[in-house]
């Protein structure tokens, strides 16, 4: 399972690859909570950061794995600045924020023994990529003309995020991760359909 290049990830590719959108309640709860999406943003691009950060330290023999996850979490932090910058421009306070149960939950299902640990977390990864474009671009309709462009240009980079984890857990398994990547996706569109507490930029449907 080879992804495609980048530069032809498109909305379509992303929602093919998805096997749910998102919840319309999600999108029309959007306007309310665009402060919180915003904090909870800064923190989702923080983390990303943190990810690849963290499988480098864990995994430093695979050498071209760690070159590529520098270079994402350099992007990463990137992103973070320019949230940060939006923040501060509206005079929100950057603060603590529990968590989603999206990510840790997704992760859970990860495997135990090695490769196969690292090739889950890769495929989550990739996942997480994908439904924060496909996020950013369900969102556009409800956001201001600022947030729409800020948006519309981070998904090109959140695209290439998504392609570089699959290919590296396709690179790094010995077989076809198809069936994998199906399993793991149908765990992430029962966090994204079902009822959430917390509204966040991964949750699930408002309650």
């Amino acid at each position: 399972m080879i992804i495609a290049d980048p530069i032809a990830t498109d909305q379509k590719q992303i929602e093919n690859f998805l096997l749910c959108r998102t919840p319309n309640a999600w999108l029309e709860e959007a306007p309310k909570q665009i402060n919180t999406l915003l904090i909870d943003h800064a923190h989702c691009e923080l983390k990303a950061a943190n990810t690849a950060l963290r499988l480098i330290f864990n995994y430093p023999h695979h050498h071209h794995l760690c070159v590529e996850l520098s270079k994402l979490a350099r992007e990463e932090l990137l992103h973070f600045e320019k949230v940060m910058e939006i923040i501060k421009n509206r005079k929100l306070e950057f603060k603590h924020f529990t968590a989603s149960r999206y990510a840790s939950n997704l992760l859970k299902s990860a495997r135990n023994n090695e490769p196969d640990k690292l090739i889950d977390i890769l495929i989550i990864g990739g996942i997480i990529e994908a439904r924060s474009c496909e996020r950013f671009l369900s969102l556009l309709p409800y956001l201001d003309v600022e947030l729409q462009l800020f948006y519309k240009n981070l998904v090109k980079s959140e695209a290439r995020h998504f392609i570089t984890y699959l290919n590296f857990a396709q690179a790094l398994s010995k077989s076809d991760i198809s069936k994998r990547v199906t399993h793991l996706l149908e765990k992430e569109a029962e966090l994204i359909t079902s009822p959430d507490p917390l509204y966040r930029f991964h949750s699930g449907t408002p309650l």
